[in-house]
């Protein structure tokens, strides 16, 4: 599914976009604020687009006219497969287009989709540390509703902030 805004394009991820992917993620700043490793490889961004990045409910974010990717946003179940109405977003974006109001854009997006096919709640989670991350959850009308620690991909344990977001609550303006 291909889901377009005013200045983005939210579209599924393929194969072909392994030399961007790489470009972008084996940035040290962008994947450990996310919990996983910077990529070393084209080949290891190959590897992550055919075991992670190309499902269902994974997008790779597009600034157009580019189809370009420099970013990611993804929906994951919650407990009991997503069934209860309760999804988690993901999300990263490439250093080079921090601070332009992209990634609320494209949560905003996600939500507005979501909450029209029935999601109840939302949730979303940051590292304490990352800011940047913890800004787009609050643009985007999340609620906080408790810390515990995380254990990400890098075998760190990180205190989580964890933020949800209720379809009543949902402005899709």
């Amino acid at each position: 599914m291909r889901i377009e805004t005013r200045r983005l394009v939210l579209r599924p991820w393929r194969e072909d976009d392994a030399p961007a992917l790489f470009k972008y993620a084996s940035d040290p700043a962008v994947g450990p604020a996310a919990g996983w490793k910077a990529h070393e490889s084209e080949a290891e961004s190959l590897d992550v687009l055919r075991t992670i990045l190309i499902n269902d409910r994974t997008w790779a974010l597009t600034i157009t006219p580019s189809d370009e990717p420099v970013g990611s946003i993804g929906v994951f179940p919650g407990r009991d497969e997503g069934q209860n109405g309760e999804w988690e977003i993901g999300y990263w974006l490439a250093r080079p287009f921090w601070g332009n109001g992209y990634m609320p854009e494209a949560v905003r997006a996600i939500l507005s989709l979501y909450f029209a096919f029935g999601a109840e709640r939302i949730w979303c989670a940051h590292a304490d540390f990352n800011d940047k991350s913890r800004r787009v959850i609050e643009k985007c009308g999340f609620h906080y509703r408790f810390s515990a620690p995380w254990t990400s991909a890098l075998g760190d344990v990180r205190n989580s902030l964890y933020y949800a977001i209720e379809a009543e609550e949902f402005d899709d303006d």
